[in-house]
């Protein structure tokens, strides 16, 4: 259990690495939040980000200049979740159909640790709320694990057992399964989708062990071990895992003890098979991410967060690049941040939003670049577009090779759904449509054809420009159109 309360400033100054990488800059944002506390932030379909304020029921919205600049960004608010529901450390996805559901809460609204079963559903269209029912038998929900299967349901953990709950966005109805397989209960654990389907996680209690859940079986089958020990044996938290380009998982280690492992999963090419881990390098100086972010770079390598043993300060921060961990700079909070303060987003730019907690929101920019063959490629798309109107996008690897988003068990913010971006020739300005219902939320879908609708907006700019296919910060190749 981490504290509710807002992390203390630390007196103790941040240790320099050697070999610390300056290429890569953090830049607060120009227009900072008035709210307080800034917490976990999801991309929705439309380009723009809506942010909680922590332990609260307000949230806000962060849309992006006229030139596509979220540094230059303004805020609006949103709705409020419904009365008396305003949690902190839950489940959390944005769906294929565009909307974005909210489930459980380790602390409600400030209160004590209350697990609350609590749950809602927002929809941008009409910026509304709307409370849902938790799955029948559970009388708490609490910091779920969860994850938006391949066919679009939402699919979360009961902290207290095995069972697992399947949301069908389309009826809002849950089916609850009895965790066939599992070898232990789900909480604090992070869940990764792999190409295929199928769902990894790292055994919060029953280390060194790993899982991964099959969607044909409905069934937890054995991910082989991790090799070294990636949990606290006292408070089981763990570290992000985050699928990378290659088809590895990095998983890093949150142990108490200052072993600071991490251990990288190679997936079988039977996915109804164990896989194997090689032990990856070790964080330096005694950190681990005991809950903490992580975000795949367009470029392939693992930013991630840590800090010294269990909710310690200073926070420091690294790339994990498929061999080594590299030293990057670190946010001015730093200093006073323990890993599990923070949150990440991939950003449509490639860039990475940043959130502690404080109202200094910050965005990271790295070097490098994708390698073209990660890109989205447009097979099919419109080219003579009018305003108002909705269309249907088709080509390969819309949805990504990757959640890019990772953070333990107390957040989830995932990326990998398309967003389409047009930039108009004459003005330079870009406009984000709003995408939805794809035809799969499925990783790494290889040369399969996969599509989605998206809607033109009625104040867009007419004329000439160029239209791509963004995830995970990746653009395709652009397509010449014409809005009219």
């Amino acid at each position: 259990m981490k504290r509710r309360a807002a992390v203390l400033i630390a007196s103790c100054m941040m240790l320099t690495w050697s070999g610390i990488v300056h290429a890569q800059t953090w830049r607060p944002l120009r227009n900072q939040p008035r709210f307080s506390s800034p917490g976990t932030p999801l991309l929705l379909t439309d380009g723009t980000v809506m942010v909680q304020d922590s332990d609260a029921s307000d949230w806000w919205r962060l849309t992006p200049d006229a030139n596509g600049s979220y540094l230059n960004g303004t805020w609006t608010q949103l709705a409020s979740l419904p009365k008396g529901y305003g949690p902190l450390y839950y489940a959390s996805a944005v769906l294929a159909d565009g909307r974005v559901i909210v489930e459980g809460g380790e602390y409600n609204l400030g209160n004590q640790q209350v697990e609350t079963n609590l749950g809602a559903i927002y929809d941008p269209t009409t910026d509304k709320w709307t409370g849902v029912s938790p799955p029948t038998g559970w009388g708490d929900i609490g910091d779920a694990p969860s994850v938006v299967l391949p066919n679009g349901k939402f699919m979360i953990g009961h902290i207290d057992d095995v069972q697992d709950a399947l949301l069908d966005p389309k009826t809002m109805s849950w089916t609850v399964e009895p965790g066939t397989g599992k070898r232990d209960r789900n909480a604090e654990e992070g869940w990764t989708l792999l190409p295929g389907g199928t769902v990894l996680t790292v055994d919060a209690l029953l280390a060194p062990g790993a899982e991964k859940f099959v969607p044909s079986l409905v069934k937890w089958i054995s991910a082989a071990n991790t090799i070294v020990r990636l949990e606290d044996s006292f408070s089981q938290e763990i570290g992000p895992a985050v699928l990378r380009p290659d088809g590895t998982v990095f998983a890093t280690g949150a142990n108490g003890n200052g072993a600071g492992h991490t251990s990288v999963y190679h997936p079988p090419a039977d996915r109804n098979k164990p896989g194997h881990w090689v032990p990856g390098p070790d964080f330096p100086g005694k950190l681990d991410i005991a809950d903490g972010p992580a975000a795949l770079l367009p470029n392939g390598s693992v930013l991630c967060q840590a800090s010294p043993g269990i909710y310690h300060p200073p926070s420091h921060f690294f790339e994990f690049d498929g061999t080594k961990l590299k030293a990057v700079p670190a946010p001015p909070n730093a200093p006073n941040d323990p890993s599990y303060a923070g949150r990440m987003l991939v950003l449509p730019t490639g860039q990475v939003l940043f959130t502690d907690g404080s109202t200094d929101v910050e965005i990271y920019t790295p070097t490098g670049s994708a390698d073209r063959a990660w890109a989205p490629t447009i097979s099919s798309v419109p080219t003579q577009l009018t305003r108002g109107q909705t269309y249907v996008a088709s080509g390969t690897q819309f949805n990504g090779l990757s959640q890019a988003v990772a953070y333990g068990d107390d957040a989830q913010a995932a990326t990998n759904y398309p967003l389409v971006r047009i930039k108009n020739d004459t003005t330079g300005h870009v406009f984000y449509t709003r995408t939805h219902d794809h035809s799969t939320m499925a990783v790494a879908t290889g040369d399969k054809i996969v599509s989605t609708n998206f809607d033109v907006p009625g104040s867009m700019e007419t004329g000439t420009g160029k239209l791509v296919v963004v995830s995970n910060g990746i653009a395709s190749d652009p397509v010449a159109v014409t809005v009219q």
